[in-house]
């Protein structure tokens, strides 16, 4: 069991930089589609709106009522989604639960920040706040595929 010093550690500086970078953390005014993830656990919330043209995305949005991990998690996502495809999001979601589960490689570019979120594995439940952004995004996605 992780001690409280190495909790501490947790919340590097990196991590708090990078929840307190505002990436996209407004909403669509006319999103082609739209969906809130939740952990019930911590009660983090996360709403993504998304605009999709031939299948990739070209304008991204979201409202992120998360901790410093999921805040940070949303932000390497908005950096880096713009330009993606159903298929690459899906790609970085299923590497970014590997990371996360099972102590798995980094996911690749160009999400690879998620690096710094590496040591949150040893916290099962701080995953589900990280993971609010792109299961989201998966979600929005799909509503567009259906």
């Amino acid at each position: 069991m992780p001690s409280e010093t190495d909790l501490i550690k947790l919340y590097s500086d990196k991590i708090l930089q990078m929840a307190a970078e505002p990436v996209y953390r407004e909403r669509l005014s006319e999103p082609d589609a739209s969906a809130t993830k939740r952990s019930p656990l911590c009660g983090s919330a996360v709403t993504v709106d998304i605009n999709v043209e031939s299948g990739v995305i070209t304008h991204y949005g979201q409202e992120v009522r998360a901790c410093a991990l999921g805040q940070a998690s949303s932000t390497i996502l908005g950096k880096a989604i713009v330009g993606r495809t159903f298929e690459e999001v899906q790609k970085a979601y299923e590497e970014l639960s590997e990371m996360l589960k099972n102590k798995g490689p980094t996911p690749g570019k160009p999400f690879d920040d998620w690096y710094m979120l590496k040591p949150a594995a040893d916290y099962k439940n701080r995953h589900a706040s990280i993971l609010l952004s792109i299961e989201a995004t998966l979600a929005a996605f799909r509503q567009i595929e259906d």
